[in-house]
């Protein structure tokens, strides 16, 4: 099975095991920037870790702070090895374009439709440079 993205932001060839969240989430106060782990106790998903994770977002909460939140998380090395967004938050992905500037090695960003999202949960995905997702 494969699928195809379109990519917000270019990364690396990834891979690893999707955590595909069942509801939006704000980064800020909704993930803690040091674990990784989801913090916002209203949140399906609290107590995991998007670290390492091909993380699907069926959406976001907005706050101008995301961005730092995932700054923060490239930096202490927790953050997703790809992020899949039904849309494009700018916000978020800024986080990603900074640590790019820093020479941080960064996650691709991608849209997938959350759809098409939902299915991923618990797989372990293949992410290739040109977006392609493959389930394994």
């Amino acid at each position: 099975m494969g699928l195809t993205t379109q990519i917000l932001l270019p990364g690396p060839a990834t891979a690893g095991p999707c955590l595909a969240l069942t509801a939006p989430i704000s980064f800020w106060g909704g993930v803690d920037p040091r674990s990784g782990r989801i913090i916002d106790q209203r949140h399906p998903q609290c107590g995991l870790s998007v670290a390492g994770t091909i993380l699907a977002l069926p959406g976001t909460i907005g706050s101008s702070s995301a961005s730092a939140v995932l700054l923060e998380l490239v930096h202490a090395g927790k953050a997703p090895a790809a992020i899949l967004m039904d849309a494009p938050d700018a916000i978020l992905l800024l986080g990603l374009v900074v640590a790019r500037e820093m020479g941080w090695p960064t996650p691709p960003a991608l849209r997938l439709a959350a759809a098409d999202q939902a299915p991923l949960a618990g797989r372990s995905l293949a992410i290739a440079a040109d977006g392609t997702i493959s389930v394994q």
